[in-house]
């Protein structure tokens, strides 16, 4: 047998091989025999590289890093679907699809939470794999989709054909992937979507690679497919991956029963899903029934209301805060929610533990506060065992020991000592932080280790850290180029806007939006210093607790002392305003609900703000827009109870460039 014969009876069996194993569940080979085989394939392809092809299962490894994505137009829109998030609004629109045909069923699928994908394949080869985007554009990430095991790199099929379905990370991928970046110290990924989303986006698919990703397809352009059903048992008979817990349902009422049923199979499964989707099966249908300039009116997405969990509270630890206030921390087992694995959760105060009546080796219910915050819901008292630990409060700081404080009309206790380590980390943390003076490369880690070995102690000795140079770069980790890099920044960050460095300062109550508005109001640090507990009462927002907090911190010597050595070290000390064009967003209030695709939560905030807009946490009457992303909490229904307008991502996005 010549060479070439044998590397593409190699590539034939080592391909179905795959198929079987990671689309169809089914293996057909054992793993020493493949992993034989795709040695005897990679050492042939070494020697006669003329014969290495893009299809080659050897080529799930990643190839050469790119320096940037090339954009790609889908030959048709990548649609979004409408979402319900009551059993009522899935009974609306069942009554919209009989109003307009009669003779139907239903096709439920689950919701997979990840990323949306386009494939495709020229004469059985992939040719191409691109994001969703804005929907009419998205991204060219095909050397990453290479490294999917569960995506094949060739078909039977001839032609053009074109597939699409969710990228997503199983949760023992995620669970691993985090433990990782733990270890190296890196910033953690909040949930599996987030992860598949960031490994997806990967320049180098060599990291891709290593993400161990999955897909699954739902959506199958090809022409003469009756049904959505059909389409998926076709996608299946080519080799495409798609999930098997899909349901023909004559009625909304087998509908529902899906619903309920998968909702309790849920935190089982092995990867994340946030709802149901819900298709008219029938696709000769889909013209008739017709569309919106938004989504298609034969299909619907239920999302599940926020998941509770139950697990078993461990333990109660306390944190020490940069004003000094104790904050107790649940500790429990960790458990899946929302597609996280979360150990821990705020418990606020005392009172609000013996309210909750939560005692140690309780079982406890956790779920995600606004779709984002773990919470400890309430503990199952009829499942209490006689382990319990009553909750009793410490009496001294956990980390100097300093007695603790109850402030009159507070609940939380405090730790005053002036020298508590924690206090002292915690705030240079805070100063450096991106919200406050957003020092690049000066994170936490980098912070607590510094202070450690005595280069940091206070916020000036920042700013003086390039005078210890010769002793960063022989640090273990560490070296010339990273130091240099982080004296860069630092010195880069002394031009930030004053309200940056009023909010650095850590001043009690006073966040990023009022120090940006008395930085308005004041323009300079000499006028903020001298303001009057009269003059920052009146000013709209900020009130009289805030007002006393501001004019107590400047009337302390130290504190003084302190801002005078930061302009002896050249930080600014003006505010320069920005002249808005007046638009949409212009005076307007704002709320985000859920997770945007096209950016984070701060980069939306920095967006609106700088349209002269706000946005805030919590909808009220007051709030004119609420900015609609993936997963919504609770905030939807209340705007929607509240007739506030709400604005879709693709709305917003067009707002922006408008």
């Amino acid at each position: 047998m010549d060479t070439l014969t044998r590397i593409n009876e190699l590539k034939e069996i080592l391909t179905k091989a795959g198929i079987e194993y990671y689309a169809n569940d089914n293996p057909i080979m054992e793993d020493y025999e493949y992993d034989r085989l795709m040695a005897e394939l990679i050492k042939l392809e070494e020697a006669f590289p003329e014969y290495k092809t893009p299809d080659s299962p050897t080529q799930r490894v990643g190839s050469e890093a790119l320096t940037k994505f090339e954009k790609v137009t889908h030959t048709s829109k990548m649609a979004s679907l409408a979402d319900a998030f009551s059993f009522d609004e899935l009974i609306d629109f069942d009554k919209r699809v009989r109003s307009v045909v009669s003779d139907f069923s239903y096709l439920c699928e689950l919701k997979i939470d990840g990323l949306s994908v386009c494939l495709k394949y020229h004469d059985g080869k992939l040719v191409l794999g691109a994001t969703r985007g804005n929907g009419i554009v998205g991204e060219n990430i095909t050397q990453n989709v290479k490294t999917i095991k569960s995506v094949p790199l060739a078909i039977k099929e001839m032609g053009d054909i074109e597939v699409r379905g969710e990228i997503f990370m199983p949760k023992k991928s995620f669970i691993a992937l985090n433990l990782e970046r733990e270890e190296n110290e890196e910033e953690l990924f909040a949930n599996c979507r987030n992860a598949a989303a960031g490994s997806v986006r990967q320049l180098d698919s060599k990291i891709a690679a290593k993400r161990n990703l999955d897909v699954f397809l739902y959506y199958n352009l090809k022409e003469g497919l009756k049904t959505q059903e059909e389409s998926l048992v076709d996608l299946k008979n080519m080799g495409f991956k798609i999930n098997p817990l899909y349901r023909h349902c004559k009625n909304m009422e087998e509908v529902f029963e899906y619903i309920k049923e998968m909702g309790e199979k849920r935190p089982d499964l092995e990867y994340d899903i946030d709802g149901i989707v819900i298709k008219v099966n029938e696709k000769n249908l889909y013209d008739k029934i017709g569309e919106t300039v938004k989504y298609p009116k034969w299909a619907i997405a239920y999302k599940f209301p926020p998941e509770e969990v139950s697990t078993k509270l461990l333990d109660i630890t306390y944190q020490v805060g940069r004003t000094g206030v104790i904050t107790p921390v649940a500790n429990f087992k960790p458990v899946f929610v929302q597609g996280s694995l979360i150990s821990k959760a705020t418990l606020h105060n005392e009172d609000y533990i013996k309210m909750k009546d939560i005692n140690i080796n309780d079982i406890v219910i956790i779920h995600k506060a606004g779709d984002v915050i773990p919470e400890v819901v309430k503990p199952i008292v009829e499942e209490r065992g006689d382990d319990f630990i009553p909750f009793r409060m410490i009496k001294n700081c956990p980390c100097c020991g300093s007695p603790l404080q109850r402030l009159d009309g507070e609940a939380d206790y405090y730790c005053l000592n002036p020298n508590c380590e924690d206090k002292i980390v915690n705030k240079l943390i805070h100063f450096a932080s991106k919200p406050a003076y957003d020092i690049i490369s000066l994170g936490d880690k980098l912070v607590e280790e510094f202070y450690n070995r005595g280069y940091l102690r206070t916020i000036p000795d920042i700013f003086r850290l390039e005078n210890h140079y010769n002793d960063l770069i022989n640090l273990p980790g560490f070296g010339a180029k990273s130091i240099d890099n982080l004296v860069e920044a630092i010195n880069k960050s002394k031009n930030n806007n004053l309200d940056r460095l009023v909010f650095g300062l850590g001043i009690r109550h006073v966040g990023a939006k009022v120090s940006k508005i008395i930085c308005q109001r004041y323009k300079n640090m000499d006028n903020l210093e001298h303001a009057t507990f009269e003059e920052l009462s009146n000013i709209p927002d900020i009130g009289e607790v805030i007002a006393r907090e501001i004019v107590n911190y400047f009337s302390v010597q130290e504190n003084l002392d302190l801002i005078n050595e930061l302009k002896e070290l050249g930080l600014n000390m003006e505010y320069e305003g920005v002249t808005i064009k007046e638009n949409y967003f212009t005076g307007k209030k704002c709320v985000l609900t859920g997770t945007l695709e096209s950016m984070g939560r701060t980069e939306a905030k920095k967006i609106i703000e700088s349209f002269g807009g706000n946005l805030s946490d919590s909808v009220s009457k007051k709030t004119d827009i609420l900015i609609l992303g993936e997963n919504p909490g609770s905030k939807y229904d209340k705007a929607k109870e509240l007739g506030i307008y709400i604005m879709n991502e693709e709305e917003f996005l067009k707002r922006i460039e408008e």
